[in-house]
């Protein structure tokens, strides 16, 4: 009787012990993830906001040979590294600055509107492509899509906008050092280096994300009568990147001299994208497929989350991977992420996807899969004007996800119809930070994935024609937003979003810098 009693604690003792250790993994886990609510996932963009030791990482590797081999020599000066910032985080300045000094410079800069290369390569014209690049703070990324950028075809046909978030004197160095065609810099003024203590920032007496609404009232912090729809308060970090997709559009729709009457397409990309060589050829393929076969077609996509996943232990279930459809593909691969099954990843091509003839799509635009190197022109955006209401008010800290919401609930209207092409003209390659581990992140692994890519399907670039084909998107896609995955319930934010749409177009500066 005693040896049982005894069995019987110490199967009682091994199954708590059990249970701690589960209950400790999976506390583990949860707080792992960046925000608990919401879809805070799989965005493209969100990358952007890593730890300073991430980015201090990722900036330091060095582009691998395998890399340089693969970019024309002409190009490597994009990516030339000096050698007293090998080991030094990108955002470290050349020459500090303090807040005052950063400030003043925005202003000038955005006072000054300058154009370089303007007169190389001529004014800018109603009709002109613009790529508006949102940079934030990686600079390895920012490197290459400029090498991927000035390989381009009729590069030298477009203005490069680059809008800043953070004011960085090497950035703006790699920036100005390009030669292949018109560049222009802006930089977004509420952000929060120039604000570091108080709104937009986060103010000292701000209330904690995770302070309960009684705990807030009681500790009387700026925000404490406005969480978000889940109970927390903001994070500056999170609600800057909506902040400064919309001021960069609003900044080139709406207030820039030379985008005055400009009437051509405007390209969405940001630091962490690389773009296929003949994209502009597709850009104009699309939009002419559209003009022919959908008028009522507001936005152009020229790059996917599609991604594929080598699953070493098994052939069998990569070749049934790989014998999906398109929209099975991005499910499937969707389905891995989430499961966070071991495995390598790598792009593919797919057959039918770049072929002579190539497939395009027309589709409900959702934000998920089509905000990446996505472009519409000033009438769409004056479009998205009369529901600005419904951008900034929408409690969600992602700018596309407001889009989508916007374009939802368009009063007698259809949803935003999109164009897409199903061989990706452009791709994300800001993996580092985000879906690997510190330990093994490499940002020339990506990279070098994509331009073999590339180098694959060059005899299928440039295509004479494409086919469309309509869809009615899948069911998740077409379901309507409920309501939003938070981080936008503070009225401060949602007010600025809207005071941005005030700010009137203002006059073109002659300014010289030494």
């Amino acid at each position: 009787m005693p040896r049982l009693k005894y069995a019987s604690v110490a199967r009682v003792v091994v199954i708590l012990g059990l249970f701690c250790l589960w209950l400790q993994i999976m506390l583990s886990a949860s707080s792992g993830g960046m925000y608990r609510d919401g879809d805070y996932t799989n965005k493209a963009w969100e990358s952007q906001i890593n730890d300073p030791f991430e980015e201090e990482l990722m900036n330091a590797n060095e582009t691998s040979e395998q890399v340089l081999a693969l970019v024309p020599p002409e190009l490597h000066k994009y990516l030339t590294v000096h050698p007293r910032n090998i080991t030094a985080n990108s955002t470290e300045k050349i020459a500090t600055k303090n807040i005052t000094e950063i400030v003043r410079a925005i202003t000038r800069y955005n006072d000054a509107q300058m154009v370089y290369n303007e007169d190389i390569f001529g004014p800018v014209t109603n009709d002109t492509i613009i790529i508006a690049i949102q940079v934030h703070t990686r600079l390895t990324y920012l490197r290459h899509l400029i090498v991927s950028l000035a390989q381009a075809r009729d590069i030298d046909r477009t203005l490069l906008i680059f809008s800043h978030d953070y004011y960085d004197e090497e950035i703006n160095a790699l920036v100005r050092t390009i030669d292949f065609t018109k560049v222009m810099q802006i930089f977004y003024p509420y952000s929060i280096q120039t604000h570091p203590r108080e709104f937009p920032g986060m103010d000292p007496n701000d209330c904690p994300r995770d302070a309960k609404f009684e705990q807030a009232v009681k500790l009387k912090c700026n925000n404490a009568l406005h969480p978000d729809l889940h109970g927390h308060y903001r994070e500056a970090k999170y609600t800057q990147t909506k902040h400064h997709w919309w001021w960069k559009a609003n900044r080139i729709f709406n207030q820039l001299s030379c985008t005055n009457g400009h009437t051509g397409m405007v390209v969405f990309l940001e630091e962490d994208h690389y773009v296929a060589e003949d994209f502009i050829h597709m850009l104009s393929l699309l939009k002419s497929t559209a003009d022919r076969s959908c008028p009522h077609c507001e936005i152009l996509s020229l790059g996917t989350y599609l991604k594929t996943y080598q699953y070493h232990v098994n052939s069998d279930k990569r070749k049934k991977h790989q014998n999906l459809n398109y929209i099975q593909q991005v499910r499937s691969a969707n389905e891995q992420r989430r499961k966070n099954e071991p495995q390598s990843w790598n792009f593919q091509l797919y057959p039918n996807l770049y072929t002579h003839t190539q497939k395009v799509e027309i589709t409900p635009w959702h934000s998920s899969m089509h905000n990446m190197g996505f472009a519409f022109n000033r009438t769409v955006w004056n479009n998205i004007m009369e529901l600005q209401e419904q951008f900034c008010e929408y409690d969600d800290y992602n700018w596309d996800y407001s889009l989508l919401h916007l374009s939802q609930n368009r009063p007698g209207k259809e949803k935003f119809k999109v164009i897409v092409c199903k061989g990706p003209r452009v791709f994300h390659i800001g993996e580092c930070g985000f879906h690997h581990k510190k330990s093994n992140c490499n940002a020339s692994t990506v990279i070098s994935k994509v331009q073999k890519l590339l180098q694959n399907a060059k005899p299928y670039m440039y295509p004479s024609r494409v086919t469309a084909s309509v869809t009615a998107g899948g069911a998740k896609h077409n379901k309507k937003l409920v309501k939003g995955n938070g981080g936008w319930g503070d009225i401060r934010d949602r007010e600025l979003c809207a005071n941005m749409t005030q700010i009137g177009r203002q006059p073109r500066r002659n300014v010289y810098y030494a």
